[in-house]
């Protein structure tokens, strides 16, 4: 049945609809892409709804990074406003750092005062015919109310087993034997 034909109260023929003609790729198309639906159909509808979901929020999240900088941009109120606070905090940071650079001048200023007093001192007293050490010492025993360690004699260190060689139980410096084997040269 390749064409309908209707017929009017007139008995004239009227074409209603036209089947078109059967083509065998267009069909096999059809049927493949029916069978793809058929099987994965609720599959790809998820994922063209997330597809859709995630392009509208990245569309939005762009638009939201556009504004505010073109806003800024074409706002000179809000960029005047945002200028003079940055100038402040700026100019606030800066009179912090000038206090604490001030603060160490100052510290600085101090020290060097007592090194020159301690020297000046130390002067007077190789003027005098005294030991500076002693000076220094007895300086050092007014300011501070520390009582001073007794001397440990050699008797003692050699009741307690020290050995020199040994580097346990040493001052400032101690000997040790060297490596074994022999040497990493090239």
């Amino acid at each position: 049945m390749d064409d309908v034909y209707v017929m009017d109260a007139e008995d004239e023929e009227i074409e209603a609809h036209r089947k078109p003609p059967a083509n065998p790729e267009v069909n096999f198309l059809l049927q493949e892409a029916g069978a793809v639906l058929v099987q994965y159909g609720w599959f790809l509808l998820l994922l063209a709804a997330a597809v859709f979901v995630l392009i509208q929020h990245l569309n939005r999240r762009r638009r939201s990074l556009k504004s505010p900088s073109a806003q800024t941009v074409h706002d000179p109120v809000s960029v005047a406003r945002r200028q003079e606070a940055l100038e402040a905090s700026r100019k606030r940071m800066q009179e912090e750092l000038d206090a604490k650079a001030e603060a160490f001048r100052e510290k600085q200023r101090q020290l060097e005062e007592e090194k020159r007093r301690q020297k000046i001192e130390m002067w007077d007293s190789m003027q005098e015919g005294r030991s500076y050490k002693a000076n220094a010492k007895s300086s050092q025993d007014e300011e501070s109310s520390a009582t001073l360690k007794p001397k440990s004699g050699r008797k003692s260190l050699r009741s307690a087993g020290y050995s020199p060689l040994s580097g346990e139980d040493g001052g400032a410096c101690s000997w040790r034997p060297g490596r074994r084997g022999p040497s990493s040269g090239g």
